[in-house]
């Protein structure tokens, strides 16, 4: 009995005394499809700019800004009267419609109906919830978004297909400040 218990003593001190290796990774990446996802998107978004610098040239009659996210926008009705923008959990309502770059309509307002909108407390299209707090209640603004600022490269799973540039007119029907602002 007591050789039994002594060897087994021994063999739990044995296997308890054993180092593990860490097993090694099978092979290492070289973040070349990284690289090559950046460089791809470089020459998406420089074609996109393209075809949006040409838009904006045609249209003299209009003045264009262009936003710091890396979009465009021009007002259709612009009120001059000292007013508030929508701020992080004020409720934005907006109707809007969308086209393609050949100013095809792809959403009638009519089919998006008017949208109630929680300022960055809910998911909505990059580039409209950026744009929405450009404005102000009464406000009309055509916004032309490069498709990174809209669906990207998945589209919409219906009629905005994969990395579509956007025209998007928005009305900002009406803006409730938030009475208790909440982070």
């Amino acid at each position: 009995m007591r050789v039994i218990i002594a060897i087994i003593l021994l063999g739990i001190t044995i296997v308890s005394c054993s180092k593990q290796q860490p097993r090694k990774p099978k092979s290492k990446t070289d973040n070349t499809f990284i690289k090559e996802s950046i460089e791809r998107n470089k020459i998406l978004i420089a074609e996109e700019e393209k075809l949006i610098e040409a838009i904006i040239e045609k249209d003299t009659l209009q003045q264009y800004i262009a936003s710091t996210k890396g979009y465009w926008y021009k007002y259709e009705n612009k009120v001059e009267a000292e007013s508030p923008l929508a701020q992080k959990g004020d409720i934005a309502y907006f109707e809007y419609e969308v086209r393609d770059l050949d100013n095809k309509i792809i959403y009638t307002k009519e089919e998006l109906k008017p949208q109630e909108y929680y300022v960055d407390k809910e998911n909505i299209m990059m580039g409209l919830r950026d744009g929405i707090k450009l404005m102000k209640k009464g406000e009309s603004i055509t916004f032309i978004f490069p498709s990174h600022m809209g669906y990207g490269y998945h589209g919409d799973n219906n009629k905005i297909s994969t990395n579509e540039p956007l025209i998007c007119t928005v009305t900002l029907t009406d803006l409730k400040k938030n009475p208790k602002p909440k982070n």
